[in-house]
């Protein structure tokens, strides 16, 4: 079993971030929760500290060398407030929060997305995209580096398709996606301790998802697309890669579905 660590997630509240949460969970890390909603973060992690993810189930061997299952020991959740559409307030909030001196891993996978072409699309929009998608998570990471630093940890960003290729009536949220990249491989070779990840996953089962196709004109059906939670195995495989190599980029697509 993997050593215990201490994992930030950002968007911890829905679709990738929480089955992330889910799975750290299970395997009884420590999580610290970020998410803009109150309500929604205490649901989170009522969930995550009862039932199935209250203690991790560990098989070892008894003296007939049969696995036996073992209650693992209990990982702790902190919850924190943080909307990330004002960066500017994100280190008083960081520094109230009282976070742990030691991150494993910062998994930044908060994001929001406003479709519309460049015809259309507001200051206010862009400002939005701009601020949440990339902007806050370059001054999150410079304030946790610290304790990233103390653990030699992984920061892990959640991109898109759109980080590799920019479509018509994307280019806000694929321009804040392609400034992602540039942050990670910039962090990459900055802070060479750290092991970076950028992941891109294709269209996934999320709400926000559910608002790109309303905002297309087209139904959601989550068959379509992939499982949250595929790819929060990816994230986890890439934290959990042995320490002599590291997995810099990956993406993710949805797989094509026979009739």
């Amino acid at each position: 079993m993997a050593d215990m660590g201490t994992y930030l997630i950002t968007g911890a509240t829905g679709g990738i971030g929480a089955a992330l949460a889910e799975m750290l969970a299970d395997q009884g890390h420590d999580l610290v929760l970020v998410g803009r909603s109150p309500e929604r973060l205490a649901e989170v992690a009522s969930a995550l500290r009862s039932g199935a993810h209250a203690r991790t189930q560990v098989l070892v061997r008894g003296d007939a060398g049969a696995p036996q299952p073992v209650a693992g020991q209990r990982g702790t959740v902190q919850t924190v407030v943080l909307d990330l559409s004002e960066p500017r307030r994100l280190e008083a909030a960081l520094a109230a929060a009282r976070l742990p001196d030691r991150l494993d891993g910062v998994v930044h996978s908060a994001g929001v997305v406003d479709l519309g072409t460049v015809a259309e699309l507001t200051a206010d929009q862009w400002i939005e995209q701009l601020m949440v998608n990339l902007v806050s998570a370059a001054e999150l990471t410079r304030l946790l580096l610290p304790a990233l630093r103390a653990a030699e940890g992984h920061v892990v960003f959640v991109n898109s398709g759109s980080g590799l290729r920019a479509n018509p009536g994307w280019s806000a949220y694929a321009a804040a996606k392609h400034g992602l990249r540039a942050l990670a491989d910039s962090l990459r070779a900055e802070e060479p301790a750290l092991r970076v990840t950028s992941v891109y996953p294709g269209r996934t089962a999320t709400e926000m998802q559910r608002k790109v196709r309303t905002q297309e004109g087209r139904p959601y059906d989550p068959d379509e697309f992939a499982d949250p939670a595929t790819v929060a195995r990816v994230i986890v495989g890439a934290l959990q890669t042995p320490r002599d190599a590291a997995v810099t980029d990956v993406s993710v697509r949805p797989a094509r579905r026979g009739s």
